[in-house]
């Protein structure tokens, strides 16, 4: 929520040595002297433990907000401070007042210069380790995080992102289409958004089609997190001022609470398609190459990219009558077949392991509709017993696959754990198309560019983590942490979401050229 009290609450002139010594995550109370869930007032920064713990970070408010000594009630401007405090290990906000946690910032920036700062006292003990790590790294590992240049310096190409409270979605999903060459370079050339005049001098002009709010820009902060990864920045790169963004058009990822990463990144691109569509920040933006039918009107770099289409072929088992429909898409949700999500014991025998092309065969197979789906035919003019397949009739340029690995049974949410085989390269589409033998093999050749993995037996519980390849290396991205990896443990995780590029040596030319 946007907090009212921020520019009276916060102090305008922070004296950041009244700061305790050490990492703010394990700074204690200054009353029980506990270390669990320290919180550091906005507004005489004293450190005082969560109400989870022994709650002297509430208990300082409402000593604030008491008479002051003798019976003298104090001053407004007594009482609306010592409101606001701050997480010292997620660095949220939170305001006692408003009960809530903050997403708004005052006119100073303050809140954010705390924050930074906070994050800069916590990653300070770890920058000489790090440093030695690396060129540990570098002279022992020729896959390292550190990359060695033609001149022989040493620069850090993955960044983290910091986790702001059950983030890990977020982050997992963001890493994801950072490692997407096509999609980010988009972004990441796009000019900043154009700034007001008169009054308003000075601040950014924000805009979003979506909710016909004019003061974010989800396009703006995607754009501004994508250039920040993949810079060398020795520290992980906060995400808050997306996340706000985020919180402020899509109501249902509001809160701290883990969410669904395909969810999210199906809004996620939603979002930025249709913002790109309105193209109202008077900024002369790329044009997106024109590839396939798109969703929801013109075609912007999401759909150009992500978009593919779907033939739904539907035969009436009593007439024969066959009806077609096409649907475009951004990602194809594909079950894992149901004979392979038994679980064994450990004296049963391993059966057969699930290939990602068992997937999608089971996808793409002939199916006839249950009772429940019955098609309504036309001809017989009532609802009559049939078939459906999918065709592909388009393959798009990054072709996402979501894995569907939670479902419901009873009044839960369960986990499917299978373990999916899925190709590093040489993904063939081909025997799904509509129209194989008018389709050059290479145009259906995929290799494989992140994974979005979830660890863990609930959709609203776990932890999310990414992989990614870069330059030809592959790098595993758990919030904060980035680290080198090699084939063969990306070849072993449990996927649930997979995004492979088109192998075409002309697209990315032609991408060029168009954007």
């Amino acid at each position: 929520m946007e907090c009212p009290h921020l520019n009276s609450s916060v102090c305008t002139s922070i004296d950041y040595s009244g700061f305790p010594n050490g990492s703010p995550s394990s700074w204690c109370c200054s009353v029980c002297r506990s270390n669990k869930s320290p919180w550091v007032c906005l507004t005489c920064l004293s450190v005082h433990c969560g109400r989870y713990v022994n709650g002297h970070a509430k208990k300082h408010y409402e000593d604030s907000q008491s008479p002051a000594a003798g019976g003298q009630k104090r001053c407004d401007k007594q009482q609306s401070q010592h409101l606001v405090c701050m997480d010292c290990i997620s660095y949220s906000t939170f305001c006692y007042r408003c009960d809530d946690f903050v997403v708004n910032d005052t006119r100073l920036g303050q809140v954010q210069k705390v924050r930074e700062h906070l994050q800069s006292l916590e990653n300070a003990p770890l920058t000489a380790d790090r440093t030695l790590k690396r060129k540990l790294l570098e002279s022992s590992s020729p896959n390292s995080k550190l990359l060695k240049d033609n001149g022989g310096a040493s620069t850090l190409c993955a960044t983290g992102l910091r986790n702001l409270g059950n983030t890990c979605f977020m982050n997992a999903i963001l890493q994801s289409l950072s490692n997407i060459q096509l999609f980010s370079c988009y972004f990441k050339e796009l000019p900043a958004v154009a700034l007001r005049s008169g009054k308003t001098a000075g601040r950014r002009m924000y805009h979003t089609r979506s909710q016909g709010d004019t003061s974010v820009s989800l396009v703006e902060e995607f754009r501004k997190t994508l250039c920040s990864l993949w810079q060398g920045n020795p520290t992980a790169f906060s995400p808050d001022s997306l996340f706000y963004v985020v919180w402020k058009i899509m109501p249902s990822f509001r809160g701290y609470q883990q969410q669904d990463a395909h969810e999210f990144m199906r809004y996620l691109l939603d979002h930025l398609h249709r913002e790109l569509q309105g193209n109202r920040n008077g900024a002369k933006t790329p044009a997106a190459p024109q590839r396939c039918s798109c969703v929801n009107g013109s075609s912007t770099v999401v759909t150009s990219i992500f978009g593919g289409v779907l033939q739904n072929e539907v035969n009436c088992l009593v007439c024969g009558t066959e009806s077609r429909k096409y649907d475009p898409f951004l990602d194809l949700s594909l079950d894992i077949p149901s004979q392979f999500r038994h679980k064994r014991t450990k004296d049963q025998e391993p059966g057969p392991t699930c290939t990602l092309l068992d997937c999608l065969r089971s996808f793409t197979d002939l199916e006839e509709l249950d009772e429940t789906e019955f098609y309504m035919c036309h001809k017989c003019k009532k609802k009559q017993k049939s078939t459906k397949k999918f065709w592909v009739q388009k393959l798009p340029k990054v072709l996402c696959l979501h894995l569907k690995r939670f479902h419901w049974t009873s009044y839960l949410r369960n986990k499917v754990d299978t373990y999916v085989e899925f190709p590093l390269r040489d993904l063939d589409m081909r025997g799904y198309l509509l129209e194989p033998e008018n389709s050059l093999r290479g145009g259906c050749l995929y290799d494989l560019a992140a994974v979005v993995v979830h660890h863990g037996s609930g959709v609203g519980s776990g932890h999310y983590t990414a992989y990614g390849r870069q330059e030809g290396r592959w790098y595993h991205f758990n919030d904060s942490t980035v680290t080198p990896t090699e084939e063969e443990t990306v070849v072993k995780a449990k996927a649930y979401i997979l995004f492979y590029t088109e192998r075409n040596d002309t697209a990315s030319s032609e991408m060029d050229t168009k954007l």
